[in-house]
């Protein structure tokens, strides 16, 4: 099967659109109030590998229904103005990511040079995911 568009001309294509943050600006913005990491992974990925400290896990999948004061899954986070700082692994679900979020018309939206993956690499801080408690 031949595709019009493939998964790496659409990264490509939202790469030239969306704000990427080096790793070193993003650990200096790591204790600012007015930002917030987000980090898009899947749950299973978070536990595994961990995130970074005081990241909002939101995934992928529920991204634009958390985002849109219309939707009835909206969280009022994404409605504080803050800037919002998306990872995923490597970079790539993140970048098409923040390239929605902008469509959508979020402000202050971009995402992390690399991913956690080199997050992780360049020895920058990492926390455990807090699973949440089992109800009985």
């Amino acid at each position: 099967m031949k595709l019009k568009i493939g998964y790496q001309q659409l990264i490509d294509d939202a790469m030239t659109q969306i704000e990427t943050v080096p790793l070193e600006q993003a650990q200096k913005l790591l204790s600012e109030a007015n930002v917030v990491f987000v980090d898009i992974r899947d749950v299973r990925e978070l536990e595994r590998e961990g995130m970074i400290p005081n990241a909002l896990h939101a995934p992928r999948g529920m991204l634009e229904f958390w985002v849109d004061p219309e939707s009835p899954y909206f969280k009022p986070i994404f409605g504080e103005g803050k800037r919002l700082i998306l990872y995923c692994a490597s970079a790539w679900r993140s970048a098409l990511a923040t390239q929605t979020l902008q469509k959508m018309g979020v402000p202050h939206v971009c995402h992390l040079e690399g991913g956690f993956s080199a997050w992780k690499a360049a020895g920058l801080p990492t926390a455990a995911k807090v699973s949440k408690p089992h109800s009985n």
